[in-house]
């Protein structure tokens, strides 16, 4: 029984709670992609600070093929804006490496190069960085450790595919961008095609414990288990140490 409007509204204030005391003033920086998190995430960001206090920051390497989804809700939100394309760095990090890439790796670095651009971005700009990760992209860790993850704030670790959707539609973001197929812009395939089943299916089972296929079941624990590191803070070693 998710309440999406109260939700939203708790969001709202927690944002603006979570301003009032770790950078009053400041201003909220979120990279756009046109999927449906980064769309709620900044529209929450607007809703709780004001279109003033919200950069968004697209991203793309080389040639983005659905661009214009990010360009039509940063008009939507009528939010200030920065295009930085990332190809060259990307390009000249995988150049200097003196090996050959593992495929994850090279997968991996246009993520962590978005992050080092958005916290650019905010440290010249008295920005906080919003983090845009959703609860079930976290439980199976589909995301890039010091990349996508990273972040100062997320307002949407907590929540659902099925439940962002909801509050998008509350705020009243466009189909288009709401029900768009999720796809990584990394690898070229959908979140489904990687993850081997459903965003449905996995939110199900996140929330009650139910589900169907057994085999689906087994990779999604497996994959809750593997990556169970991300979620957590780095392990720091205490020394017993006596003055």
């Amino acid at each position: 029984m998710f309440d999406a409007l109260k939700v939203k509204n708790d969001c709202v204030e927690w944002i603006r709670k979570f301003f009032e005391e770790n950078g009053k003033d400041c201003n909220a920086i979120v990279g756009i992609s046109g999927g449906k998190d980064s769309s709620v995430v900044a529209a929450l960001l607007t809703e709780a600070l004001g279109k003033d206090r919200v950069i968004g920051v697209l991203m793309p390497c080389g040639e983005q093929k659905d661009i214009d989804m990010a360009q039509l809700l940063v008009k939507h939100l009528s939010i200030k804006s920065y295009t930085v394309n990332i190809k060259e760095a990307v390009d000249a990090v995988k150049k200097s490496l003196p090996f050959e890439l593992s495929e994850q790796s090279s997968t991996n670095i246009p993520a962590r190069i978005r992050m080092t651009t958005l916290y650019a971005v905010a440290q010249s700009h008295n920005g906080r960085v919003a983090n845009t990760c959703n609860m079930s992209e976290d439980w199976v860790g589909y995301s890039t450790r010091y990349g996508d993850a990273a972040g100062d704030f997320s307002p949407c670790a907590n929540i659902t595919v099925d439940e962002v959707k909801q509050i998008g539609r509350l705020l009243k973001l466009p189909d288009v961008l709401v029900d768009k197929v999720p796809i990584d812009g990394l690898c070229g395939k959908t979140d489904e095609e990687n993850l081997g089943f459903t965003y449905a299916e996995l939110d199900r089972y996140i929330r009650t414990g139910e589900i169907e296929n057994e085999e689906h079941k087994k990779l999604i624990d497996k994959k809750h288990e593997m990556n169970l590191f991300k979620l957590k803070y780095m392990p720091v070693f205490e020394p017993n140490i006596e003055y």
